[in-house]
């Protein structure tokens, strides 16, 4: 294995979802960390950030992951971090693990209290507004 660190230099026959099986992430997570657009497409000699430095807070999964309404506990913390926020649009019961319109309106209110307007509050998460948003790990443990 060529790793050095967090870093992996690709080798022909490599695959965005071998690597992410390989360094224990996800193929969405390693197009966001390297800005790679197309998961189908990487070059040989291409270094990839395969591993972040440890924080207790959820990294941003990759905008595509939330259009795929995901069925996930980080879906449910993030509902729980927006409603602590003053950001909620949840009815009863509270944010379900399933991405949908509520968590999309929520969101769009927590992009709104950053001071986005427009087609920038839209309650589709992005980087920036997901860090600061700062979903903790601790429901996983």
């Amino acid at each position: 294995m060529e790793s050095e660190g967090t870093y992996y230099t690709v080798k022909s026959g490599d695959t965005l979802y071998a690597l992410a099986q390989r360094f224990g992430t996800t193929v969405e997570q390693l197009q966001a960390w390297n800005d790679i657009p197309d998961p189908n497409v990487l070059r040989i000699g291409q270094r990839l950030i395969v591993t972040q430095a440890q924080s207790p807070y959820v990294p941003f999964p990759g905008a595509a992951w939330f259009k795929t309404q995901p069925h996930s506990p980080v879906i449910s913390m993030m509902g729980a971090r927006l409603i602590e926020e003053g950001c909620s649009a949840y009815g009863p019961g509270g944010p379900p693990a399933q991405w949908n319109a509520q968590h999309r309106e929520s969101y769009a209110m927590w992009q709104y209290k950053l001071g986005y307007r427009g087609k920038d509050a839209d309650g589709w998460p992005g980087p920036t507004s997901w860090n600061k948003l700062r979903v903790p790990y601790q429901v996983f443990a």
